[in-house]
Protein backbone atom coordinates (compact mmCIF):
# COMPACT_ATOMS: atom_id res chain seq x y z
CA UNK A 1 0.00 0.00 0.00
CA UNK A 2 2.82 2.14 0.68
CA UNK A 3 4.11 2.16 -2.66
CA UNK A 4 0.86 2.84 -4.12
CA UNK A 5 0.65 5.72 -2.13
CA UNK A 6 3.96 6.96 -3.13
CA UNK A 7 3.68 6.65 -6.58
CA UNK A 8 0.29 8.69 -6.43
CA UNK A 9 2.31 11.67 -4.71
CA UNK A 10 5.07 11.06 -6.71
CA UNK A 11 2.60 11.78 -9.69
CA UNK A 12 1.41 14.43 -8.32
CA UNK A 13 4.51 16.45 -7.02
CA UNK A 14 6.18 15.45 -10.99
CA UNK A 15 3.33 17.63 -11.99
CA UNK A 16 3.82 20.16 -9.66
CA UNK A 17 7.30 20.57 -10.88
CA UNK A 18 6.53 20.67 -14.87
CA UNK A 19 3.93 23.87 -13.20
CA UNK A 20 6.56 25.18 -11.28
CA UNK A 21 9.58 25.33 -13.81
CA UNK A 22 6.97 27.04 -16.14
CA UNK A 23 5.76 29.13 -14.33
CA UNK A 24 9.74 30.39 -12.27
CA UNK A 25 10.67 30.62 -16.22
CA UNK A 26 7.76 32.94 -17.57
CA UNK A 27 7.88 35.32 -14.42
CA UNK A 28 11.38 35.57 -15.71
CA UNK A 29 10.74 37.30 -18.94
CA UNK A 30 10.10 40.83 -20.12
CA UNK A 31 6.50 41.32 -19.02
CA UNK A 32 5.28 41.75 -23.01
CA UNK A 33 6.94 37.95 -23.73
CA UNK A 34 5.04 36.60 -21.10
CA UNK A 35 2.07 34.28 -21.42
CA UNK A 36 0.33 34.84 -18.92
CA UNK A 37 -0.46 37.70 -16.31
CA UNK A 38 1.85 38.18 -12.72
CA UNK A 39 -1.41 36.85 -10.90
CA UNK A 40 -2.39 33.98 -13.81
CA UNK A 41 1.52 32.73 -12.83
CA UNK A 42 1.51 32.79 -9.19
CA UNK A 43 2.77 29.55 -7.87
CA UNK A 44 -0.01 30.08 -4.62
CA UNK A 45 -2.95 31.49 -6.64
CA UNK A 46 -2.53 30.48 -10.39
CA UNK A 47 -4.64 28.31 -12.40
CA UNK A 48 -2.81 25.61 -14.44
CA UNK A 49 -3.09 26.35 -17.92
CA UNK A 50 -2.52 25.18 -21.33
CA UNK A 51 1.53 26.60 -22.12
CA UNK A 52 0.09 26.89 -26.12
CA UNK A 53 -3.34 28.33 -25.66
CA UNK A 54 -3.31 29.52 -21.89
CA UNK A 55 -6.56 27.71 -21.48
CA UNK A 56 -7.76 26.79 -17.91
CA UNK A 57 -7.42 23.27 -17.36
CA UNK A 58 -10.06 21.05 -15.92
CA UNK A 59 -9.79 18.43 -13.57
CA UNK A 60 -9.74 15.53 -16.36
CA UNK A 61 -6.76 17.71 -17.87
CA UNK A 62 -4.36 17.51 -14.67
CA UNK A 63 -4.42 13.63 -14.03
CA UNK A 64 -0.61 13.17 -13.80
CA UNK A 65 -0.03 11.15 -16.70
CA UNK A 66 -2.90 9.62 -17.09
CA UNK A 67 -3.91 12.51 -18.92
CA UNK A 68 -1.31 13.21 -21.41
CA UNK A 69 -1.76 9.66 -22.20
CA UNK A 70 -5.18 9.87 -22.77
CA UNK A 71 -5.15 13.11 -24.84
CA UNK A 72 -2.40 11.61 -26.40
CA UNK A 73 -0.08 14.32 -25.55
CA UNK A 74 -2.26 17.06 -27.04
CA UNK A 75 -3.62 20.13 -25.58
CA UNK A 76 -7.77 19.41 -25.38
CA UNK A 77 -8.16 22.79 -26.42
CA UNK A 78 -6.07 23.84 -28.84
CA UNK A 79 -4.65 20.24 -29.75
CA UNK A 80 -1.34 21.57 -29.74
CA UNK A 81 1.65 19.12 -28.96
CA UNK A 82 2.47 18.63 -25.15
CA UNK A 83 6.14 17.67 -24.98
CA UNK A 84 7.40 14.44 -23.45
CA UNK A 85 8.90 16.52 -20.67
CA UNK A 86 5.72 16.54 -18.65
CA UNK A 87 5.11 12.44 -18.50
CA UNK A 88 8.85 12.06 -18.10
CA UNK A 89 8.82 14.39 -15.34
CA UNK A 90 6.23 12.92 -13.61
CA UNK A 91 6.48 9.32 -13.95
CA UNK A 92 10.50 9.66 -13.09
CA UNK A 93 9.29 11.77 -9.67
CA UNK A 94 7.42 8.77 -8.82
CA UNK A 95 10.42 6.28 -9.76
CA UNK A 96 12.57 8.61 -7.55
CA UNK A 97 10.16 8.73 -3.86
CA UNK A 98 9.34 4.65 -4.95
CA UNK A 99 13.52 3.99 -5.07
CA UNK A 100 14.18 6.43 -2.21
CA UNK A 101 12.02 4.59 0.60
CA UNK A 102 12.77 1.27 -0.67
CA UNK A 103 16.33 2.04 -0.25
CA UNK A 104 16.51 4.18 2.66
CA UNK A 105 19.64 3.87 4.55
CA UNK A 106 17.34 4.85 8.37
CA UNK A 107 15.48 2.65 10.37
CA UNK A 108 12.13 4.30 10.28
CA UNK A 109 11.78 5.29 13.59
CA UNK A 110 10.89 8.88 14.52
CA UNK A 111 14.32 10.51 13.09
CA UNK A 112 14.28 8.37 10.30
CA UNK A 113 10.74 9.16 9.35
CA UNK A 114 11.13 12.80 9.51
CA UNK A 115 14.98 12.47 7.57
CA UNK A 116 12.64 10.63 4.91
CA UNK A 117 9.93 12.92 4.85
CA UNK A 118 11.81 15.84 4.41
CA UNK A 119 14.10 14.27 1.46
CA UNK A 120 11.23 13.39 -0.18
CA UNK A 121 10.21 16.98 -0.49
CA UNK A 122 13.32 18.54 -0.88
CA UNK A 123 13.85 16.34 -3.83
CA UNK A 124 10.86 17.64 -5.23
CA UNK A 125 12.97 20.86 -5.54
CA UNK A 126 15.69 18.71 -6.43
CA UNK A 127 14.18 17.51 -9.89
CA UNK A 128 12.59 20.98 -10.71
CA UNK A 129 16.42 22.19 -10.71
CA UNK A 130 17.25 19.81 -12.73
CA UNK A 131 14.61 19.97 -15.68
CA UNK A 132 15.43 24.17 -15.11
CA UNK A 133 19.27 23.93 -15.53
CA UNK A 134 18.85 21.47 -18.41
CA UNK A 135 16.55 23.46 -20.11
CA UNK A 136 17.82 27.11 -19.53
CA UNK A 137 21.23 26.26 -17.68
CA UNK A 138 19.85 28.17 -14.40
CA UNK A 139 19.37 27.58 -11.03
CA UNK A 140 16.64 29.63 -9.79
CA UNK A 141 16.92 31.08 -6.57
CA UNK A 142 13.62 31.27 -6.56
CA UNK A 143 14.19 27.33 -5.62
CA UNK A 144 17.52 27.10 -4.12
CA UNK A 145 16.74 29.12 -1.02
CA UNK A 146 13.50 27.42 -0.11
CA UNK A 147 15.92 24.12 0.26
CA UNK A 148 18.45 25.97 2.00
CA UNK A 149 15.56 26.78 4.56
CA UNK A 150 14.43 23.24 4.20
CA UNK A 151 18.05 21.95 5.40
CA UNK A 152 18.83 24.48 8.12
CA UNK A 153 15.41 23.32 9.85
CA UNK A 154 16.02 19.95 9.36
CA UNK A 155 19.63 20.31 10.80
CA UNK A 156 17.78 22.37 13.69
CA UNK A 157 14.95 19.83 14.78
CA UNK A 158 17.75 16.73 14.27
CA UNK A 159 19.80 18.67 17.03
CA UNK A 160 16.90 20.04 19.52
CA UNK A 161 14.30 17.23 18.94
CA UNK A 162 16.25 14.19 18.08
CA UNK A 163 19.47 14.81 20.95
CA UNK A 164 21.81 15.68 17.71
CA UNK A 165 23.36 18.20 19.87
CA UNK A 166 26.10 20.50 18.89
CA UNK A 167 27.79 17.26 17.16
CA UNK A 168 24.98 17.29 14.77
CA UNK A 169 24.99 20.99 14.51
CA UNK A 170 29.19 21.09 14.05
CA UNK A 171 28.79 17.98 11.22
CA UNK A 172 26.48 19.65 9.79
CA UNK A 173 28.71 23.64 9.26
CA UNK A 174 31.63 21.50 8.06
CA UNK A 175 29.24 19.34 5.56
CA UNK A 176 28.29 22.52 4.01
CA UNK A 177 31.68 24.28 4.18
CA UNK A 178 32.69 21.26 2.05
CA UNK A 179 29.51 21.19 -0.40
CA UNK A 180 29.45 24.28 -1.14
CA UNK A 181 33.06 26.36 -0.11
CA UNK A 182 35.04 24.21 -2.58
CA UNK A 183 32.25 25.04 -5.12
CA UNK A 184 32.63 28.69 -4.19
CA UNK A 185 36.41 28.79 -4.36
CA UNK A 186 36.36 27.43 -8.20
CA UNK A 187 34.06 29.50 -8.77
CA UNK A 188 35.62 32.76 -7.50
CA UNK A 189 39.40 31.72 -8.86
CA UNK A 190 37.35 31.20 -12.61
CA UNK A 191 35.44 34.30 -12.01
CA UNK A 192 32.49 31.92 -13.02
CA UNK A 193 33.98 29.65 -15.87
CA UNK A 194 34.28 26.75 -14.25
CA UNK A 195 31.33 26.64 -12.26
CA UNK A 196 28.31 28.92 -11.60
CA UNK A 197 26.97 30.34 -8.75
CA UNK A 198 23.50 28.55 -8.93
CA UNK A 199 25.47 25.54 -8.24
CA UNK A 200 27.44 26.82 -5.14
CA UNK A 201 24.51 27.79 -3.36
CA UNK A 202 23.20 24.31 -4.32
CA UNK A 203 26.09 22.89 -2.65
CA UNK A 204 25.20 24.65 0.82
CA UNK A 205 22.07 23.29 0.55
CA UNK A 206 23.02 19.88 -0.37
CA UNK A 207 25.89 19.84 2.34
CA UNK A 208 23.09 20.53 4.45
CA UNK A 209 21.01 17.49 3.68
CA UNK A 210 23.90 15.19 3.55
CA UNK A 211 25.00 16.60 7.29
CA UNK A 212 28.13 14.76 7.58
CA UNK A 213 31.72 16.00 5.96
CA UNK A 214 32.18 12.20 5.01
CA UNK A 215 29.16 12.74 2.54
CA UNK A 216 30.06 15.74 1.46
CA UNK A 217 33.24 14.76 0.39
CA UNK A 218 31.61 12.03 -1.77
CA UNK A 219 29.49 14.70 -3.33
CA UNK A 220 31.75 16.38 -4.19
CA UNK A 221 33.82 12.98 -5.89
CA UNK A 222 30.93 11.47 -7.24
CA UNK A 223 29.21 14.68 -8.93
CA UNK A 224 32.77 15.15 -10.69
CA UNK A 225 32.45 11.91 -11.68
CA UNK A 226 29.09 11.85 -13.20
CA UNK A 227 29.53 15.49 -14.80
CA UNK A 228 32.60 13.68 -16.60
CA UNK A 229 30.67 10.90 -17.61
CA UNK A 230 27.90 13.03 -19.11
CA UNK A 231 30.31 15.29 -20.92
CA UNK A 232 32.27 12.80 -22.80
CA UNK A 233 30.12 11.88 -25.52
CA UNK A 234 29.57 15.28 -26.55
CA UNK A 235 33.16 15.08 -26.19
CA UNK A 236 33.76 12.40 -28.23
CA UNK A 237 31.20 13.10 -30.64
CA UNK A 238 32.55 16.61 -31.14
CA UNK A 239 29.14 18.11 -30.18
CA UNK A 240 30.79 19.76 -27.41
CA UNK A 241 34.36 21.28 -27.46
CA UNK A 242 36.79 21.52 -23.81
CA UNK A 243 35.21 25.35 -23.69
CA UNK A 244 31.51 24.25 -23.71
CA UNK A 245 28.67 25.38 -20.94
CA UNK A 246 27.16 22.29 -19.91
CA UNK A 247 25.03 21.74 -16.94
CA UNK A 248 26.52 20.94 -14.04
CA UNK A 249 23.65 21.30 -11.40
CA UNK A 250 21.91 17.95 -12.89
CA UNK A 251 25.22 15.82 -12.05
CA UNK A 252 25.07 17.45 -8.74
CA UNK A 253 21.52 16.29 -7.58
CA UNK A 254 22.31 12.84 -9.05
CA UNK A 255 25.09 12.36 -6.98
CA UNK A 256 23.60 14.04 -3.68
CA UNK A 257 20.61 11.31 -4.15
CA UNK A 258 23.28 8.63 -4.99
CA UNK A 259 24.91 9.89 -1.63
CA UNK A 260 21.81 10.32 0.30
CA UNK A 261 20.78 6.25 -0.48
CA UNK A 262 24.40 4.39 -0.43
CA UNK A 263 26.97 6.90 0.65
CA UNK A 264 27.27 5.32 4.47
CA UNK A 265 27.53 2.17 2.85
CA UNK A 266 29.97 3.08 0.53
CA UNK A 267 31.88 5.25 3.53
CA UNK A 268 32.07 2.43 5.49
CA UNK A 269 33.24 -0.41 3.18
CA UNK A 270 35.92 2.25 2.44
CA UNK A 271 37.62 2.28 6.08
CA UNK A 272 37.24 -1.12 6.32
CA UNK A 273 39.11 -1.51 2.92
CA UNK A 274 42.04 0.67 4.22
CA UNK A 275 42.14 -0.98 7.47
CA UNK A 276 40.59 1.82 9.25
Amino acid sequence: MIYVILVGLGLCFGSFVNALVWRLHEQSLPKKKRAASDKELSISTGRSMCPHCQHTLGFWDLLPLVSWLWLRGRCRYCHKAIGWQYPLVEAATALVFVATYTFWPLTLDGRGIFLLVVWLAALTGLMALIVYDVRWMLLPNKIVFPLIVLGLLQTLVVALAYQGGLHSLVNALYAVAIGGGVYYVLFQLSKGAWIGGGDVKLGYALGLFLATPSKAFLLLFVASLLGIILAVPGLVSKKLSVSSRIPFGPSLIIASAIVMLFGQAVIDWYLRFVGV
